[in-house]
């Protein structure tokens, strides 16, 4: 049974924070066109091996063991890495941590946010609870997605030199797509971002550290999020405009917020087609030079040995974020340096998976090539982002030369995606990566989430 809201003052004609909600609270099926539909579908599934390649990671095994001691023994919603169940909030908190680790999740530019590790953890939860369908699914991602990206616009460029967009954008994000998906009046919603905004947060300070924080975020935007619906759902108010309100989300976390941006095309503009993949197992801040280096290397045909210094041109978002990693010394850190990164495109001509090891930190090479990369600010490349993500390298040779290479559209981006023959392998990887699940199971789940739409449920995905 749901309590009457409170009815409070009648609010702004025009208030951002309205009409986003009402927006959220009204998306149907058949607003959302078809190769939006499609994309979600593709989303979902790089998502959901991301997820099973974050098994056995220590951040996801101390959380499954936290979900084990304080959240019910049996549930309706799958732990992916585990294959446990259990309530939705504790399955959104593990899903959302393991899909965060590998840094194979998806990534939306302009908004600097990666929207699945957030949103798709809580409204599969939700929907396994509830027994939703595939197109109810969809719809919810879609809401998750919209929401998010436009926050995360919203919040700026200096939001993101001390938070995480992703854990703060990203818990609006989790509660719009399982508030849609909980049927949440426009009047509902907005209290659902209400709640959620007031919880929002994550700090960039653990990459100095190599901290396991980066997943805390993810798990808590994912499980917070869902609390914000579900709450909201029953009653429960948030501020009507804990976005753009005098003490909201914009006077304490951002100088540069634009109201704007929160109803940017909504409902014509579709935020979800301009997510990109991640096809570099690293930092997104590190794909554009990554792919400039790997176009030099095979251009002019250099070797290792022939590179005396790498010059990545970059923007100052990735010297907010890769700057303090300045000698890696975990796995995950080693995703955050440029220098690793190149190293590792130098050396191997890729920068996967199987490239970030322990063997690899300690690999002479790898540190030797690590040593001659360095990062400075670009006007052009600075100026473009964070809607454009361009890739400049200089490099100097040891003969002499000094050779440029840009990349405008880095891998992965919508103008030059990843094809589903090429996210079926990706997600097979990632599978492989930790052992989470077998290809023949693999093959099954694709199949099913290539027809989602048609799904009567989405239940059971991993039996």
């Amino acid at each position: 049974m749901q309590i009457p809201l409170k009815q409070g003052a009648a609010r702004e004609a025009e208030q951002p924070s309205r009409l986003l909600s009402e927006f959220l609270a009204s998306l149907d099926y058949g607003a959302i066109p078809a190769a939006v539909v499609e994309r979600t579908e593709d989303l979902f599934l790089d998502w959901f091996a991301s997820a099973l390649a974050g098994k056995g990671a220590r951040p996801t095994l101390v959380l499954e063991q936290f979900a084990r001691s304080m959240g019910p023994a049996q549930g309706t919603a799958e732990i992916l890495t585990s294959r446990a169940r259990t309530s939705p909030l504790f399955a959104a908190l593990v899903n959302g941590a393991a899909s965060h680790f590998v840094e194979q999740d998806d990534l939306h530019n302009s908004s600097v946010l990666h929207p699945a590790t957030v949103v798709f953890p809580a409204v599969l939860a939700a929907a396994q609870e509830i027994g939703a369908c595939g197109r109810d699914l969809i719809v919810a991602a879609v809401a998750g997605y919209e929401c998010g990206v436009r926050v995360g616009e919203f919040l700026g460029r200096s939001h993101y030199k001390v938070f995480h967009t992703t854990g703060t954008a990203g818990k609006l994000a989790a509660a719009a797509g399982v508030g849609r998906l909980l049927g949440l009046d426009a009047s509902r919603m907005n209290h659902c971002l209400g709640s959620a905004g007031t919880m929002a947060a994550g700090l960039w300070e653990f990459l100095r550290d190599a901290a396991d924080s980066k997943q805390l975020h993810t798990a808590k935007a994912a499980a917070d999020g869902l609390m914000a619906a579900y709450i909201a759902r029953a009653g429960f108010t948030g501020a009507a405009r804990i976005l753009e309100g005098a003490q909201g989300m914009a006077a304490g976390m951002s100088s540069d917020a634009d109201p704007t941006r929160l109803v940017d095309g909504l409902g014509s503009r579709w935020a979800t087609a301009e997510t990109s993949f991640k096809y570099h197992a690293s930092c997104r801040h590190t794909h554009p030079a990554a792919d400039a280096l790997l176009a030099a290397m095979r251009a002019h045909a250099l070797k290792p040995t022939d590179v005396a210094r790498v010059t990545a041109l970059v923007h100052q978002g990735a010297i907010d974020v890769l700057g303090p990693v300045t000698d890696p010394q975990s796995v995950h850190q080693s995703k955050f340096s440029m220098g690793f990164v190149l190293a590792n495109i130098a050396l191997h001509g890729r920068a996967g998976l199987a490239d970030f090891t322990d063997d690899a930190l300690r690999d002479r090479r790898l540190r030797d090539f690590h040593d001659k990369v360095r990062m400075k600010l670009d006007a052009e490349v600075d100026g473009a982002y964070p809607k454009r993500w361009i890739g400049k390298v200089e490099i100097e040779t040891t003969d002499g030369r000094t050779l440029f290479q840009r990349v405008d559209t880095p891998k992965g981006d919508p103008d030059n995606t990843l094809s589903r023959p090429e996210l079926e392998d990706k997600a097979l990887r990632l599978a492989a990566h930790a052992n989470a699940a077998s290809e023949e199971e693999m093959r099954v789940l694709i199949a099913r989430i290539w027809r989602l739409h048609e799904q009567p449920d989405v239940r059971d995905f991993l039996r």
